[in-house]
């Protein structure tokens, strides 16, 4: 179905945006384990560190997200946060611990600002119940994942090529920040008019302002589900952000790189997902309103479940090629292409749907607060994520548990846990449809 036209002009910025950010973190790990030119970290560390950084974007979300509803509006909070992204990526570009994590700062600070005011301002281009908005929103995640697939190949290429090294990688990450807010200031009065120039608690809603109304009982339920859904989300992605830890460390250490001829950096394993997601996203985005038009259309909760499932599927994959690749073998990259396709359609079942759902459900005037309280739980998930790769070589060692034996025993706490998840949403799905009232 015919989609806006400021659908598309926010999908290429959100793409570029994601490009800096996807590039930067498909070496982010290999350069801090790294003793030429790099920190020369243990993997642990690197794992940690990598856990609070990429859990600290989805966090201050919370607070870009207060500001844009009570003073900035969504247009202004994006603009901040795209200069300050930029500004982090260019002070990575140069050597020094100080100026490393000035720069993963003022990123972490910056997403704040950009990522849960665009995926609102996305939902304030349509009216409550318009049925192309769960569709709008796959669209909108094909763009983040064709910044994603690029980003890897480019900035991790620059990074790891001998000729270049770390630093340029960093460097290109920001420079691709800053098209995408060019492009953005350009065409946004052209192509969005005056949407997101308001704050939410400033538009007018009955008889007085949106800010000025107390949530009904009905607001509340909404958010419960919100909320209880957002649990489920981290199961997901405490699993799926394995991508770029320790299955990352599985493509430097247990793949065979040489494909084609060429010897290909284990940083480009990150494109697989987004390109999966460009030649699969388009059926998704077909199917969900055709089925909805058959009345047959999943509901959310039930697209959860599909998504947990297939996330967990991809851990027994991962599971088996572990056990392959013990005693120093290196094994096929097929195994990692079928992890991440798997992963992938989880994704496509999880994260755009339930970017959808919340501006469907949130009150008005609370709709970019509640978008950065979903990302939350992408903060939760993502830091457990980190922490528990940085496990990944004493339970290889069997020091913490014992059952298949080496690294196999650490992929499969990522098949237990979102298969878990997925038998007890199945119990819920009932409930979090009624608290959802109709609307998702």
């Amino acid at each position: 179905m015919r989609q806006p036209r400021g659908l598309y002009l926010l999908a290429s910025v959100e793409m570029w945006e994601r490009f800096s950010f996807y590039g930067m973190r498909a070496f982010l790990v290999l350069f801090l384990t790294s003793k030429v030119g790099g920190f020369g970290w243990s993997k642990a560390d690197a794992g940690l560190l990598y856990g609070w950084y990429t859990g600290l974007v989805y966090l201050t979300p919370l607070l870009g997200g207060y500001l844009a509803d009570r003073v900035l509006g969504t247009h202004r909070a994006i603009l901040i946060g795209s200069f300050i992204i930029a500004a982090g990526h260019f002070c990575l570009a140069f050597p020094g611990k100080t100026m490393f994590f000035l720069g993963l700062a003022l990123i972490v600070l910056g997403t704040g600002f950009h990522k849960s005011n665009i995926s609102t301002m996305v939902g304030q281009l349509y009216k409550q119940g318009d049925a192309r908005r769960d569709s709008a929103f796959t669209i909108f995640h094909m763009g983040i994942n064709v910044g994603a697939m690029l980003g890897p190949w480019v900035c991790g290429g620059l990074a790891q090529s001998p000729r270049y090294g770390w630093h340029w990688g960093f460097a290109s990450a920001g420079v691709f920040m800053v098209i995408g807010t060019i492009n953005y200031i350009a065409l946004k009065r052209r192509w969005l008019g005056d949407i997101g120039d308001r704050p939410a608690s400033r538009e007018k809603q009955g008889e007085g302002l949106a800010g000025e109304q107390r949530l009904t009982r009905e607001e509340i339920d909404r958010v419960m589900a919100i909320v209880l859904l957002g649990i489920f989300n981290i199961a997901f992605w405490c699993a799926y952000e394995q991508t770029g830890s320790s299955l990352n460390f599985f493509a430097a250490e247990r793949t065979d790189l040489h494909m084609l001829g060429f010897d290909v950096p284990a940083s480009a394993f990150q494109s697989v997902n987004p390109f999966v997601i460009l030649t699969c996203a388009p059926l998704f985005a077909w199917m969900w309103p055709r089925l909805a038009a058959r009345g047959k259309e999943p509901r959310t909760a039930t697209k959860f479940v599909f998504g947990l499932l297939l996330v967990s599927a991809g851990f027994v994959v991962m599971l088996l090629a572990a056990k392959l690749s013990e005693g120093g073998n290196k094994v096929s990259p097929v195994w990692l292409f079928a992890t991440y396709t798997l992963h992938t359609w989880g994704e496509l079942c999880l994260y755009p749907v339930g970017l959808s759902m919340v501006t469907k459900l949130a009150p008005p005037k609370y709709a970019s607060l509640m978008m950065g309280m979903w990302f939350g739980s992408f903060f939760i998930a993502d830091l457990l994520a980190g922490v528990l790769s940085g496990q990944v070589e004493k339970v290889e060692r069997g020091e913490l548990f014992q059952i298949f034996g080496g690294q196999a025993d650490f992929f499969f706490i990522f098949v237990l846990v979102p298969a878990f998840a997925a038998l007890v949403l199945m119990g819920l799905r009932g409930k979090i449809t009624q608290l959802m009232h109709g609307r998702a």
